[in-house]
């Protein structure tokens, strides 16, 4: 059973930086995709940021490219999403997911973290 707990949300000012965590079952951050979600009120939920499970390569979304920094700690089997230049857009609920494969669907779901930027 894969189990993601992330952590490190809050309230920060714009322009401030925060960074989360998403501690991972063993074996599951080297083994699995992982991916950062979020969902902003009345808004669907978005894909941030992804990295596959065979690379370092990372993909992300166009709206946080530059200023969100997604890495991987195998030995940890911890993901992190370091956030700069926070807007007050980024306002939202950060999810972490997991997939076995790099294609289709992601099953694997941590609870979510709230993130609140002020202006």
């Amino acid at each position: 059973q894969v189990q993601l707990v992330e952590s490190g949300g809050g309230l920060v000012q714009a322009g401030g930086s925060l960074r989360l965590s998403c501690a991972a079952s063993e074996r599951t951050v080297g083994s699995f995709a992982m991916a950062w979600f979020r969902q902003a009120p009345g808004k669907e939920r978005e894909i941030v940021a992804w990295m596959p499970w065979n690379s370092d390569s990372t993909y992300y979304a166009n709206s946080v490219k530059g200023r969100f920094t997604f890495s991987r700690d195998n030995a940890k089997n911890t993901v992190y999403l370091q956030m700069s230049s926070l807007k007050p857009e980024d306002t939202a609920i950060y999810y972490c997911a997991a997939r076995p494969t790099n294609f289709g669907q992601w099953p694997y779901w941590g609870q979510g973290t709230q993130v609140t930027v002020s202006s």
